[in-house]
């Protein structure tokens, strides 16, 4: 039976809007954290919190008991774990849990390709935006064998609640095919109160009712009240990012022969929104985009 492993030091890479308080809360939380990004600010932010900065990855991963991904797509963090210095600064047997919204698909092979070097891949991806990074209230969908993600319990608690939902990728899986249940749910539900506000109705009125029957959802119950009717669009989610996820469930769907076409024409719309809204929109901002169709 091999020894157990006590994680004091973690490596976390990309401390953009959701990795860089993440990694602040584990670097007050008893662990040391070294940290990496391309942003001279994010990294500044980690010291300020009380990590340490590293000038590339491999210096962060040098130290690490486990090392943390919190990256724009599988093929950033690809490129990231699989460079050569990354791979010879890791410690042996290190633990890599992916908390990027990556592909599942992908992340199946790299988990192989890491094995064969004698590493451990873990999907964790997240739910709960960046108000549940700052807050250690975020839903952790985690993929991988039990007793590795069982090591690494005590950083993840930090983080939030974590469920495993299977084998490696089955976390991405599951965190893609969240996101486009959200997307549809933001756009339906925006379509529909739009409409009542063209009628004459108040959408705060609409909210009040709506959140106590039947067509509530968390873009009833959080993203309207909290980041649409004040008109911060501040969610701090991109919509590229929600049509990246958007994406990868409705090719999940397609490869396993399973029936997606509302999912599907969702995707299409909110593509249709990236193309004509701003670069780095917000993506509670498909609003704006519905508003612009209203005649």
């Amino acid at each position: 039976m091999s020894e157990k492993r006590y994680i004091t030091s973690v490596a976390f890479i990309g401390l953009g809007n959701m990795g860089g308080p993440m990694a602040s809360r584990l670097a007050g939380r008893g662990f040391k954290v070294h940290g990496f990004d391309l942003s001279p600010e994010a990294r500044q932010r980690l010291s300020d919190a009380g990590g340490e900065a590293h000038e590339t990855p491999s210096a962060a991963v040098a130290s690490a008991d486990a090392v943390i991904l919190m990256l724009p797509s599988s093929a950033v963090v690809e490129k990231v774990i699989l460079d050569d210095e990354v791979l010879a600064a890791l410690q042996p047997g290190a633990v890599i849990i992916d908390m990027s919204s990556s592909e599942p698909g992908r992340t199946v092979k790299l988990a192989a390709t890491l094995h064969d070097r004698g590493h451990i891949l873990l999907d964790a991806p997240v739910s709960g935006g960046v108000r549940g990074a700052e807050s250690g209230n975020l839903t952790i969908m985690a993929g991988g064998d039990q007793a590795h993600l069982q090591e690494v319990l005590p950083v993840l608690e930090k983080l939030g609640y974590t469920t495993r939902i299977g084998p490696v990728g089955a976390g991405h899986a599951l965190k893609a095919l969240n996101n486009l249940m959200s997307a549809t749910h933001l756009l339906i539900s925006s379509e529909a109160i739009l409409a009542g506000e063209k009628f004459g109705i108040e959408p705060a009125v609409m909210l009040d009712a709506v959140n106590g029957s039947s067509g509530r959802s968390g873009s009833t119950e959080n993203k309207w009240p909290n980041f649409i009717l004040p008109g911060t669009f501040n969610s701090g989610f991109n919509l590229s990012l929600m049509v990246k996820d958007m994406g990868i469930a409705v090719s999940l769907a397609e490869s396993l022969g399973v029936s997606n076409q509302l999912g599907e024409c969702a995707t299409a719309l909110w593509r249709q929104a990236q193309n004509e809204l701003p670069e780095g929109a917000d993506h509670t901002e498909i609003v704006k985009w519905l508003r612009q169709k209203t005649r």
